[in-house]
């Protein structure tokens, strides 16, 4: 939900924040989307500033710094599933107060508008602007930052809610730990004026489980225990515990950028990344500044393919959550899909968009994946038998579509490297096949 905008207002100093009013299960619910979309958002930030990591001293580095940038990929790397955690903890919390899940956010850049002032997200590649961003989101409350350059809150959040009124509105908060704190008191607050069987609605059932995911640390929400659980572990892994934040996110994007700095001191012509920008293939008309385009015809169908893996990851991790009558090897079959497309296929794509041009003009700069968000009525697949229908149909055309790519390796694609694309159409067949033989839909559909 966008809030009008106010030009040249500032954000409110992380001393001075005031405390979210949850009065209601609306404005909770509200709460809980908005930190859905952040991590969301986050996870997206991260992943797309790791594949824009040079892989090879071919690229005009050292091996000694080939290794500094192996060991900030494999970092990052441990951020993003940490990220994805915190989004199913915060997708449990929802289920809990009888909410549906929420995939749902804006188109990058998101710079002004959706969130409280000062909260931004925008993809761009590894480097310190990057890293100094990353380190400002992920800071600890009451810890005053600026945001690296090219952000700055632009506008500010209507007024507390007064408890009068029966719908949610936006509120301020400073950072992500504070949001978490006032969803964890506004749980406690609720359950004590309506009654916990008013508040948590929702079937355990249909939460993200440890054993579907194979996730140990992923915690099922039932009570206000089980809440504060989730929320300490959300936070303490993104900015520490009470002060203990040099092994949190902010302590190790912290790290990197020394790391970086001197990396740089010793060698000012140090570029551990490629130069991308984020592209579209097609018009958005909720991205917050002009965006590229991609007009190199490889490239877009490169593009068009990642945009519709990503499209599929969010149809097999909501109709996990929305689930009916399916068993649980079927359900576990959805989050293994979604997981599988993660690593398997997203991930692959992303990093070989970062190495094709944005355009004919070879000498540019190169695409970086967009992550294109599309209404949820693409991925909401509420009914059982035409949801298993649809996400099998749609893996199986990607599987078509990269192995048409893979075939004209030799003609128009034989100046662009595209070697990831065997390993992407094979876990794509993988896939296809565990839903087909997982499905409970009936022959006909097949």
């Amino acid at each position: 939900m966008r809030h009008d905008p106010r030009p040249g207002a500032a954000a409110p100093p992380d001393d001075g924040a005031p405390s979210l009013r949850i009065d209601s299960r609306e404005q909770l619910v509200f709460l809980l989307m908005q930190a859905a979309e952040l991590e969301h958002g986050l996870m997206c930030e991260y992943l797309f500033a790791q594949w824009t990591l040079k892989r090879s001293t071919d690229e005009g580095v050292t091996a000694e710094q080939l290794e500094s940038i192996e060991r900030w990929r494999r970092d990052i790397g441990e951020v993003v599933m940490e990220e994805m955690l915190h989004l199913a903890l915060a997708t449990n919390l929802l289920i809990a107060v009888g909410a549906p899940p929420h995939f749902d956010r804006p188109n990058f850049p998101i710079l002004s508008g959706w969130y409280p002032p000062g909260v931004q997200i925008a993809l761009v590649p590894f480097g310190e602007r990057a890293l100094r961003h990353f380190i400002y989101l992920e800071r600890p409350e009451g810890m005053t930052l600026e945001d690296a350059e090219g952000f700055r809150a632009l506008d500010s959040a209507e007024p507390l809610t007064d408890g009068r009124s029966l719908m949610a509105v936006q509120q301020d908060f400073a950072t992500v730990g504070q949001l978490y704190h006032a969803i964890e008191t506004g749980f406690r607050m609720l359950a004590e004026h309506d009654g916990p069987a008013e508040v948590f609605l929702g079937s355990p059932g249909a939460q993200a489980d440890a054993e579907a995911f194979r996730w140990p640390d992923i915690i099922s929400v039932t009570d206000a225990e089980s809440v504060t659980r989730a929320v300490a572990a959300i936070v303490e892994q993104g900015e520490g515990a009470r002060g203990e934040w040099r092994e949190a996110h902010f302590g190790i994007f912290l790290r990197m950028l020394d790391e970086l700095q001197a990396a740089r001191a010793a060698d000012p012509t140090f570029e551990p990344a490629r130069d991308v920008v984020l592209a579209y293939v097609h018009h958005v008309d909720d991205a917050d500044a002009p965006v590229a385009r991609i007009t190199h015809d490889l490239t877009a169908r490169v593009a068009d393919l990642f945009d519709a893996a990503y499209e599929a990851t969010l149809m097999a991790l909501t109709r996990y959550f929305v689930h009916t009558d399916e068993s649980f090897d079927q359900v576990r079959t959805l989050a293994r899909s979604a997981k599988r497309l993660m690593a398997g296929v997203l991930a692959p794509l992303g990093v070989t968009m970062t190495a094709l041009p944005l355009s004919d003009d070879l000498t540019g700069p190169r695409a970086g994946p967009a992550f294109r968000m599309v209404p949820h009525t693409f991925y909401m697949l509420p009914h059982r038998d035409a949801a298993w229908h649809v996400l099998r149909q749609r893996v199986q055309r990607m599987a078509e579509r990269t192995e048409e790519l893979i075939a004209e390796q030799g003609s128009v694609a034989s100046q662009h490297s595209l070697a990831d694309l065997g390993a992407v159409a094979d876990k794509l067949r993988a896939i296809e096949e565990e839903l087909r033989e997982g499905s409970p839909v009936s022959a006909r559909l097949g």
